[in-house]
């Protein structure tokens, strides 16, 4: 396992070790110890979730408030995304500022999102089957979100626009000016 931190503190690209022969592969997704040897971050996984999309289909940008705040593990099982993070702590240097990463079931990179930051993907590929972690339960009440096309953010999306498609939620999220005073990240 290699951890390669990106210009968002906290957001890691994670390059596992594959092990590849006649009868396939074999690669361990996820080791605690090593995980937390490399990034100095301790997390205690407690929920998995996985999903399975067509292409255009973007999911996001969502994120869970307050003590329901959640850090991610993800990784596609199958197909292609494009996977980005969005800095939500109000003291950061990098408030507001996204990083993006393509993830496929071929390059089998995975990306760790810390609590404090707004998640979503894009579906690259003609289907996707998005895996992940999350070190919180899920809450409904806590969910919060910010627009995809926030021009703030200006997040590329390697597509075009009329490509997408949204749910009524996505469509209707609040601009990151819209929600900043309510945030509490740290």
């Amino acid at each position: 396992m290699k951890v390669e931190e990106t210009k968002l503190k906290g957001c890691y690209i994670i390059h596992d070790t594959v092990f590849e022969d006649s009868r396939g592969y074999f690669f361990e997704s996820f080791n605690k110890q090593k995980f937390e040897s490399l990034t100095g971050l301790s997390v205690e996984f407690v929920q998995d979730n996985q999903s399975k999309s067509t292409r255009g289909v973007l999911r996001g940008l969502h994120f869970q408030k307050g003590e329901h705040a959640q850090a991610k593990l993800v990784r596609v099982i199958e197909g292609s995304v494009l996977d980005v993070a969005v800095d939500l702590r109000k003291e950061s240097p990098t408030f507001g500022q996204y990083v993006s990463v393509e993830l496929t079931a071929t390059n089998r990179l995975q990306f760790f999102i810390p609590r404090g930051f707004a998640h979503g993907f894009l579906v690259l590929s003609e289907t996707a089957t998005f895996f992940y972690k999350c070190d919180n339960f899920y809450n409904k009440e806590s969910d919060g979100g910010v627009i995809y096309n926030d021009p703030i953010i200006g997040i590329d999306w390697k597509i075009d626009t009329s490509e997408l498609i949204l749910s009524e939620k996505d469509i209707n999220q609040p601009s990151l000016h819209q929600i900043k005073e309510n945030l509490y990240f740290k």
